[in-house]
């Protein structure tokens, strides 16, 4: 079995929850040190690993970054290298994602760069939406300063090794929002003595179904999906006096994630008020969207010629925070096809495609050529 492939199902059996990715880097960590890396960035943004393999003063910083985490589902396959972790697992392919690193690590220690630098990111805390913004913030990340990014994310749906990709933006900006609503207890015989937040909550939910529509959106990017509400306690005697709802505000740009906000925070106030309720809103999960340069998105159709690649029509729903870097610098984020009948991200019967593995590292091997040979002028 290849080392690379070898990691992957390791990492797969041992997966772990974002912000808590310490194990997990310290195996990809001793995975490096044969290599010999000319730089080793450790605790990046938290569990964040960099290693550089180049010199930026030769030419461009082109950093690669894949994410260390795992989702909260529990395993339901059965394989030799299922995950031991209850209730934990890499439905999203992310062991795969370092393995096709890990492989391009490999390929730049026999032949490091001529040009320019390789950095190669291992982000921690992707699926939160945390850990780009963390990496960023790091001070430790000035030693990077990248003039061009990129990553990629296996998508199921897609012919296997299919490269997908698009100019502007590639997935879409989300956040979660939690209302909460303060009224006042009372007995169930008597509930005009309280301030019950039951019909607040139930006019709160009707207006996130209508949020695109009364905004004047007309994108069916964007939407509101209210993902969990709780109105009282169980108990029969008594009227509720609080209540929670839970939504995640979606769209295709930062600009209109925006505009849902203060209205969805404006008409809240304003049925809060109505009813005679206080009020908390917070936010949670937050994702800018990822908007691909149309300079990198031509470097990675003009490498991969020859390839099959499909060009996108419309933003993907999910959201990503890779758009934290493609905002500072050049970059893109692309898909790569994990094939047609594989199941879906996040599904409890989903498994990284091993064959992916060789591929992706090729399609970065060629980003990376086409990158350090090009004619673009350093940032």
């Amino acid at each position: 079995m290849k080392k690379t492939i070898k990691l992957r199902h390791e990492l797969h059996q041992h997966p772990e929850l974002p912000g808590s990715e310490v194990n997990t880097a310290r195996l990809i960590a001793r995975f490096f040190e044969p290599l010999r890396p000319d730089e080793t960035i450790l605790n990046l943004g938290g569990t964040g690993e960099a290693f550089c393999f180049g010199d930026s003063k030769t030419g461009p910083t082109v950093l690669l970054r894949c994410e260390l985490d795992a989702v909260p589902i529990q395993e339901l396959n059965d394989m030799s290298y299922k995950s031991i972790s209850h209730g934990i697992s890499h439905k999203c392919g992310h062991d795969g994602h370092m393995a096709i690193l890990a492989s391009v690590g490999m390929a730049l220690s026999r032949k490091r760069p001529r040009n320019g630098r390789v950095v190669l990111l291992y982000q921690p805390a992707e699926e939160t939406g945390e850990g780009a913004a963390a990496v960023i913030r790091d001070k430790k990340f000035l030693q990077i300063k990248p003039d061009f990014v990129f990553a990629m994310h296996n998508l199921p749906g897609f012919p296997k090794g299919q490269i997908i990709v698009r100019s502007g933006t590639f997935n879409c900006a989300s956040q979660g929002m939690v209302i909460k609503l303060f009224g006042k207890t009372a007995h169930a015989a008597q509930p005009e003595t309280g301030t019950s937040p039951a019909r607040a909550m139930c006019r709160i939910i009707n207006e996130f179904q209508n949020l695109s529509s009364e905004l004047n959106i007309n994108d069916n990017l964007a939407f509101a999906t209210v993902v969990g509400a709780r109105l009282g306690e169980k108990a029969f005697g008594t009227a509720p006096g609080a209540a929670e709802i839970m939504a995640t505000l979606r769209s295709g740009s930062d600009e209109i994630m925006s505009r849902m906000t203060q209205y969805s925070e404006h008409v809240i106030a304003g049925i809060a008020s109505t009813e005679r309720l206080k009020y908390d809103i917070s936010y949670e999960d937050i994702f800018a969207a990822t908007v691909n340069s149309e300079n990198a998105v031509h470097i990675i159709r003009r490498v991969c010629a020859g390839l099959s690649v499909h060009v996108a029509d419309n933003p993907f729903r999910w959201s990503e925070d890779f758009g934290g870097f493609t905002s500072i610098a050049d970059g893109a984020l692309f898909g790569i096809g994990a094939g047609k009948e594989t199941p879906e991200l996040h599904h409890p019967d989903y498994d990284f495609p091993d064959e992916l593995v060789d591929m992706g590292s090729e399609i970065y091997q060629r980003i990376i050529s086409g990158c350090l040979f090009c004619e673009t002028p350093r940032t």
